[in-house]
C-alpha cells in the first residue's frame, strides 16, 4: 500500500464515522443503513443488542429514535489500523438526550470499529458500542420550541 492510498483510505474511513454520526442526527435511515456492509454487524452489549445486516439495523435505529425526546450525538476521531482491505479502529462518543418518557441520558462512549473496502467504498463491517461513563441524572435544559427538528433532515417516522 503506497503512503498516498493510506492517508486516501484513512480519510474515507474518517468520512464513514462522521456520516454515521450526521445520517443517525437527521434521522436519515436509508443513508443509515448503507453504510454497512450485507453482513454488517451493530452491537451494544450494556443493553443485550445485536443487530446484523443494514435492514435490521436501519428498522432498529429508527425505532429506538423514535424514544427520545431530543438526541445528541458527537463522535471525535481515534485510532484506525489499515490491513488491505480491512481495517480496524476506534471512535470516541459523547452522547444526550431526554426521551419520550421524561428519563435523560448523557453517556461517553468508544466504539470498536471493523471496516472493509467495498466497491461503493469503506463500509463498517461491524460496530461494536462500549458505553465508559452514564449519567442518568435529570437534564436541566430543553429543546428549542419543544422537540427539537432539524428543517434540512427528513420528517421522522415510527
Amino acid at each position: 500500500m503506497t503512503e498516498i492510498q493510506a492517508i486516501v483510505d484513512r480519510f474515507e474511513i474518517e468520512a464513514l464515522r462522521d456520516e454515521f454520526t450526521d445520517a443517525g442526527m437527521m434521522r436519515d435511515y436509508d443513508r443509515f443503513k448503507s453504510l454497512f456492509t450485507q453482513d454488517g454487524a451493530l452491537r451494544m452489549p450494556h443493553i443485550n443488542v445485536e443487530l446484523i445486516g443494514p435492514e435490521e439495523i436501519r428498522a432498529a435505529v429508527q425505532r429506538l429514535q423514535g424514544l427520545w425526546d431530543f438526541f445528541v450525538q458527537t463522535v471525535h476521531p481515534g485510532a484506525v489500523r489499515l490491513e488491505g482491505d480491512t481495517a480496524t479502529g476506534r471512535a470516541y462518543i459523547a452522547e444526550f438526550g431526554r426521551m419520550r418518557d421524561g428519563s435523560s441520558h448523557l453517556n461517553y462512549a468508544i466504539y470498536h470499529d471493523r471496516y472493509q473496502r467495498t466497491p461503493d467504498g469503506w463500509k463498517f463491517a461491524e460496530r461494536v458500542y462500549e458505553v465508559r461513563y452514564l449519567d442518568t441524572t435529570p437534564l436541566a435544559g430543553s429543546a428549542p420550541g419543544g422537540r427539537a427538528r432539524i428543517a434540512a433532515g427528513p420528517e421522522p417516522t415510527e
